[in-house]
């Protein structure tokens, strides 16, 4: 069952930049689904997915090939080299 964000999606999306750090250091010890990332950063499923969309958007996650038995997908983060 999908919900609807209960706040504005604008909303959310501008807090993006703000969400980067904390999904990153959720992601440090491996590969997460979007529940597990929001369980860990303690913030909403359907905002943590926007953000993670967005992540994955501009290259700073990744998606893994499969999918879990409950059918999401786990996002790991993109190495920069320095």
């Amino acid at each position: 069952m999908r919900t609807t964000p209960t706040r504005d999606p604008r909303e959310i999306i501008r807090e993006e930049l703000l969400m980067h750090r904390p999904i990153l250091e959720a992601l440090k010890d491996g590969p997460l689904t979007v529940p597990q990332i929001a369980e860990a950063i303690g913030k909403p499923s359907d905002e943590v997915l926007f953000w993670v969309m967005g992540m994955r958007r501009y290259g700073k996650v990744v998606e893994l090939p499969d999918a879990d038995d409950d059918g999401y997908f786990q996002y790991r983060a993109v190495r920069v080299a320095s």
